[in-house]
């Protein structure tokens, strides 16, 4: 089977957990910068990370890694790359990309050199002049970095932060994927309740099971590289079998998705269900400043308000107070809090025990971590 070098993207912060991942398949990590993780393997990657990754937002096949400042030097490499073997004479080839820090900057410019060199050399295999490209859709993605170009292959199509399940969600939805990587981050275990009193459309609770009962999240969508001619369709069928070899469905664990909001705790519900975990998912209105302790060892993962997409600044500030409040009473309960706001410790009254910089969507945010025990 064929070896491949691959790009898996993510959110900025999320580079070790998808590097994780990776280690965890079986693959072989080659490079790590912001927002990428490069890494070689078989063919099956392509079905295995698609189809396993929590945390990775996209997979790239990476066709070729070369440096060019000039638009002649963007269009010979591209030209050079076997695009006959991938793409048939009916197929759809769109070009997207980015470039930072780059001489050819002009993206728009970048898109019609790479696309006029994949016309070029398939016009002059396939001795034709003209494609209709209606057939399968490759998307083709260039990223440019300090005059480093890499030519890629999106096999995801839809982002893997869409499982499937959030067909709903309330104002200011978390990703799937960042999701997942708070509750590994908080390192969920058996025998310890997993509780987000802001649960919202439910996004936390949903990956915690999934991860504690080891279940794919992609086991129940598709993926654009199943279409394409030059992968095996066996791959396919072999990891989403191993993937529901794996699953175990007696786990001990238990979460629960709270919040004040009727409406929105209908959405959460629905999703638990779509998502298959409502055994594992306890749903009820309650006030997260009004939470108190009993003996179920816990650990709390949140996502409050910021006062950036829903209620204001002000509210959110005089939330975290309230939370400050009562929080640290919940002791020894771990607490897990992730906002955009640079006063929280102090608005909280607390120093976290570990504070580490994420992004939610483009919001620059910090997950506070409480973990050790209160005196």
């Amino acid at each position: 089977m064929a070896n491949f070098n691959y790009v898996a993207t993510c959110l900025f912060g999320l580079e070790r957990l998808v590097g994780e991942e990776i280690d965890e398949l079986g693959y072989e990590r080659v490079d790590t910068i912001d927002g990428r993780v490069y890494f070689k393997g078989s063919a099956d990657a392509v079905a295995r990370c698609n189809i396993n990754f929590r945390c990775a937002e996209r997979l790239f096949i990476e066709l070729a890694s070369f440096k060019a400042e000039t638009f002649t030097e963007l269009f010979d490499n591209v030209k050079r790359i076997p695009w006959e073997m991938i793409v048939g004479k009916d197929d759809a080839f769109p070009v997207k990309g980015h470039s930072i820090k780059s001489k050819l900057f002009s993206i728009p410019d970048c898109q019609s050199i790479i696309k006029k060199a994949v016309v070029q050399r398939l016009s002059e295999k396939y001795g034709i002049d003209w494609f209709e490209e209606t057939g399968v859709t490759y998307q083709i993605e260039f990223f440019v970095l300090n005059d480093k170009v890499s030519i890629m292959l999106d096999t995801s199509g839809v982002a893997l932060h869409k499982r499937g399940y959030r067909t709903q969600a309330g104002g200011a939805p978390m990703r799937e994927t960042l999701a997942a990587a708070l509750v590994k981050l908080s390192r969920p275990r058996e025998n310890v309740r997993l509780w987000d009193p802001f649960c919202g459309s439910g996004t936390i609770p949903i990956e915690a099971a999934l991860i504690m009962t080891n279940t794919a999240p992609g086991t129940n969508r598709s993926f654009a590289a199943e279409e394409y001619a030059f992968l095996p369709k066996k791959i396919w069928t072999d990891a989403r079998q191993e993937a529901k070899e794996k699953i175990n469905l007696d786990p001990e664990f238990c979460a629960f998705a709270s919040d004040v909001d009727h409406e929105v705790l209908k959405i959460a519900r629905a999703n638990i269900k779509r998502a298959g975990m409502e055994k594992y998912i306890k749903t009820f209105v309650k006030d997260a400043t009004e939470i108190a302790s009993d003996d179920v060892r816990t650990t709390i993962v949140c996502n409050p308000p910021y006062g950036e997409r829903l209620e204001t600044i002000k509210g959110a500030r005089e939330l975290y107070k309230r939370l400050g409040k009562n929080f640290p009473k919940l002791s020894p309960w771990q607490i897990y809090i992730i906002t955009s706001e640079e006063e929280f410790e102090k608005l909280y009254g607390l120093r976290a025990d570990k504070v580490r910089k994420l992004y939610n969507g483009m919001i620059k945010c910090n997950f506070y971590q409480y973990f050790k025990k209160k005196d």
